[in-house]
């Protein structure tokens, strides 16, 4: 995992369906979330889907495409197959697919998906309670977004969603308000990350190709089984 270290923005490489629908002026991004592992539920699914699909039509984004303004929405759908064997995961051919195993110890002790632009990851269960917005992060990652290269955001206000834990921020934005930053307590608590339009814009949906059908799929496959840490 390099992210940190990459540019802040990433050439296109959503991991899902885009769909222009030019009867509502739409743009559509649509993305299925299968959890299977110990620690998965079909609650924690549909709460995932909620959690992402939330955070990301928040800031109600328009892209100009051949002079027309769609509206950018996002629809997330969250599945728990908790028998779900290496061999379905390794034939999906649907773009809209994202395999996340969810445990309850991870030994990198954090979140993880297996590189930009995928659709296969690893969750660590405690990342995604208390409205850490880990899923909504970790998504952005799936559709093609890097941590932002400088992690010293002090002066700049709210947090947008690629920040990673560790970044230096006000100190409303902290876990503590009251220590100093880069001490302990003194970074970004990822409950106040949110997606801005900015998060949105570097996606370059602009760049997508559409068929005759107003559909669109871009970005490889990752396809891998997570066996359990």
């Amino acid at each position: 995992m390099k992210f940190d270290s990459e540019p802040s923005e990433s050439e296109f490489a959503l991991m899902g369906e885009a769909f222009l629908d030019t009867d509502t002026n739409r743009l559509i991004i649509s993305s299925i979330f299968i959890l299977y592992g110990n620690a998965a539920s079909g609650d924690l699914a549909k709460g995932m889907a909620l959690e992402v699909e939330d955070a990301w039509n928040e800031p109600q984004v328009f892209i100009n495409l051949k002079g027309i303004s769609y509206l950018i929405r996002f629809n997330i759908q969250g599945l728990l197959q908790p028998n779900i064997s290496p061999d379905e995961i390794h034939a999906n051919s649907d773009f809209r697919m994202n395999f996340f195993r969810v445990e309850d110890f991870s030994r990198l002790h954090i979140s993880f998906v297996d590189e930009i632009g995928c659709n296969t990851g690893y969750f660590l269960y405690d990342n995604l309670t208390n409205h850490s917005t880990t899923a909504a992060h970790e998504y952005g990652h799936t559709i093609g977004l890097l941590h932002p290269h400088y992690l010293d955001i002090r002066g700049q206000g709210q947090p947008g969603i690629m920040y990673p834990r560790g970044t230096l921020v006000d100190a409303g934005y902290q876990w503590d308000p009251a220590v100093p930053a880069g001490t302990k307590g003194g970074t970004l608590n990822p409950a106040y990350r949110k997606v801005l339009p900015s998060d949105i814009q570097n996606l370059h949906l602009e760049k997508l190709g559409f068929n005759g059908e107003w559909k669109a799929i871009v970005g490889d496959f990752t396809n891998l089984y997570h066996e359990k840490h």
